[in-house]
């Protein structure tokens, strides 16, 4: 899943930091507006066990990989926006030290994997878990399809954006600069094994994660309606 350096261009990563960086910025002033101090250890064991489920790497046709992410449950636990920090600070990690995506690409995977994916499958959780109680079976296979969805649509995106490479950066003999191959190799490349297995293990991790912890432990499920300074007050009355 993740993009290596090359494989797209220098102009394609600038528009991606271009969009990333504010979204990071965002999520900064939600986590320091929302969380409390006692839920950022959470958020920190959120993103190391992100970066320990992406290091399985399967290979993928066209130069990237397939893993699970654990994107769409940081976000049913903690909030899309806390969920985009803590993702790309495990995208940053491996970039830097292991190698795992690329340093110039940062921007546009913490685009796919740390937006896209928790955001999308945070907005279907919502509404097909609807009302009920987090101890439900609903809940649970809500939170399942939902990083099935999330981690596909991700790959989706993965794959447009290597496959239009060909024809925006080319040689006059149409020699392609970056990725070599089009959309017709990179769809199919990244949707099939992701559709058919890497989605089956996304929905496994999150919906097995949702179920165990809404059963023993459904304090770790932050309420994100309530500011962090309306729930430190709402504490202290208590």
């Amino acid at each position: 899943m993740h993009i290596p350096d090359g494989y797209i261009s220098p102009h394609t990563s600038a528009f991606f930091y271009a969009v990333s960086i504010p979204l990071w910025w965002l999520s900064f002033r939600k986590i320091r507006n929302t969380l409390k101090k006692s839920h950022i250890p959470q958020l920190a064991l959120l993103a190391a066990f992100s970066f320990l489920i992406m290091m399985f790497n399967i290979p993928l046709p066209g130069g990237t990989t397939g893993h699970a992410v654990g994107g769409v449950l940081t976000a049913v636990l903690v909030g899309p926006w806390p969920a985009l920090c803590a993702i790309t600070l495990a995208l940053a990690v491996q970039a830097l030290f292991f190698g795992d995506g690329g340093v110039l690409a940062l921007g546009a995977n913490a685009f796919n994997l740390a937006f896209i994916m928790p955001f999308a499958g945070y907005l279907f959780f919502r509404v097909s878990a609807g009302s009920s109680r987090r101890s439900h079976r609903r809940t649970v296979i809500a939170a399942a399809l939902s990083g099935y969805i999330g981690i596909n649509l991700a790959a989706l995106f993965v794959a447009l954006e290597l496959g239009i490479q060909p024809s925006l950066h080319h040689l006059a003999d149409g020699t392609p600069l970056y990725c070599p191959f089009g959309l017709r190799v990179t769809l199919p490349a990244m949707l099939i094994p992701h559709l058919s297995v890497g989605g089956l293990i996304e929905a496994l991790v999150t919906g097995g994660a949702v179920g165990f912890l809404s059963r023993y432990h459904p304090e770790l499920f932050i309420d994100r309606s309530v500011t962090g300074e309306e729930r430190d007050r709402r504490e202290a009355d208590i």
